[in-house]
């Protein structure tokens, strides 16, 4: 499924029975050929704008998965990098792409809720993991990566914009996002991954609830384009630890 290396439909069923760290582990040697892996012109676009906001000495990739936000983290000159995850599948190819570019970052299994870190980085980044918390449990995230982080640091991470009401991409995450909840109740354990859950409106709210002060970028993405209003497809949030 997505291409000929990706997981198969049954394979994709499996993991959708799972919990969600075993649905991971299951995903892992295969995730970085679906299309759940963040695109690397978002990855590349968020390097930019974090270049200009540094330099920045120690970063920490929040839910890391295969480890695709670390090298966002090497590219703005961080000179100690972190992956945190709890899935161990995940953290395994992620370990191996680390090798491969020639090491440097340290891979930690921890639960993100509960980041065993206190005022350690002076950045962190996330790239599509936050539909995996319900809204109590992103209250938690949030405040141990406000906790994980020093004074003045800054938790970024894109949140695209939504489809128009109506239009097919609608229609699919809705659709997705109504599987997910049939699915959560009627099978056990749950597997919480929620599309529509996580809007800038609520980014914005809950980062501020948890201390930070919250900003916006638009991301450039010219091989997106914008939306037929004129808005950027994609914004950066940057949320700072004053």
């Amino acid at each position: 499924m997505f291409s000929p290396q990706g997981p198969s439909a049954r394979e994709l069923a499996v993991q959708a029975l799972s919990s969600v760290e075993r649905g991971y582990d299951l995903l892992a040697p295969k995730f970085d050929h679906t299309p759940f892996r963040t695109p690397d012109v978002v990855l590349d676009a968020t390097a930019r704008e974090l270049a200009a906001l540094g330099p920045f000495e120690a970063g920490l990739d929040l839910c890391c998965g295969t480890g695709a936000g670390l090298g966002v983290l090497r590219a703005v000159g961080a000179r100690r990098v972190v992956g945190v995850d709890r899935s161990a599948g995940m953290l395994a190819v992620a370990d191996e792409a680390n090798a491969r570019s020639g090491g440097g970052a340290s891979l930690v299994r921890a639960d993100a809720r509960a980041l065993p870190f206190r005022s350690a980085f002076d950045l962190a980044v996330s790239f599509g993991a936050f539909g995996h918390f319900l809204a109590e449990d992103r209250r938690a995230l949030f405040a141990a990566a406000r906790e994980a982080l020093r004074p003045g640091g800054l938790l970024a991470f894109p949140v695209a914009a939504p489809p128009r009401v109506g239009s097919p991409g609608y229609w699919l995450l809705w659709g997705f996002d109504a599987a997910m909840r049939v699915r959560n109740a009627l099978w056990r354990p749950p597997f919480v991954m929620y599309y529509r859950t996580f809007p800038l409106s609520v980014a914005r709210a809950e980062l501020a609830e948890a201390g930070f002060a919250v900003g916006t970028v638009p991301l450039s993405l010219p091989e997106l384009g914008e939306r037929p209003d004129g808005t950027p497809r994609c914004r950066l949030v940057l949320a700072r630890r004053p």
